[in-house]
């Protein structure tokens, strides 16, 4: 049996640019993502014959004073704390950041997409964060895709993570991995 390169020369680079407030997450979601694909908790819909192999380049940010504003990512990834309204309140400032750094011309888009994660801690009671609004939110603020996991107990981080691939996969084609129209799609 033939071993996959992980790294294929003739291989795309996407470079995904993971943004979001401080202690959102971020880090312990890309730190399980990189100790190993998480399970799917379920068969596949991909077919072998149609995988599309790249590379994607990570970068995690919380500070919008760094050096993200000089990258030139093919997507955008704004995370929050599904447990912490305030990191829900702070995804606007980080659209208008996404806006004013990466889009250039009329009508340039990059695609973006909404994560909610910790979503183990979601509990009842005051001031929390249900997936509807959050997805009202993701529609607000323009994006693609709306997705939430929870890499600590891996719920829902295998859908995430193929939705994040698809998303990025379709930026490296000339149609590119914008939605179309004013709607996301949540996973």
């Amino acid at each position: 049996m033939a071993e996959i390169d992980p790294h294929p020369e003739n291989a795309k680079s996407v470079s995904l640019l993971l943004l979001g407030d401080a202690g959102c997450g971020k880090s312990t979601f890309l730190a399980r993502l990189k100790s190993g694909r998480p399970s799917s908790s379920g068969p596949s819909n991909t077919d072998q014959n149609t995988l599309e192999k790249f590379t994607l380049e990570l970068y995690d940010t919380s500070n919008p004073n760094q050096h993200w504003t000089n990258l030139r990512p093919d997507v955008v990834v704004m995370a929050f704390d599904i447990s912490n309204r305030d990191t829900l309140d702070g995804l606007k400032q980080w659209r208008n950041d996404i806006t004013r750094y990466f889009q250039y011309g009329h009508g340039e888009r990059l695609p973006v997409m909404m994560l909610g994660l910790k979503r183990d801690l979601r509990r009842e009671g005051e001031g929390i964060i249900y997936p509807q609004e959050a997805y009202r939110i993701a529609q607000e603020l323009r994006c693609d895709r709306y997705a939430e996991c929870s890499a600590v107990t891996g719920e829902l981080l295998a859908e995430t993570f193929e939705d994040l691939a698809r998303l990025a996969a379709m930026a490296t084609t000339e149609k590119g991995g914008q939605s179309e129209g004013p709607s996301c799609v949540i996973l």
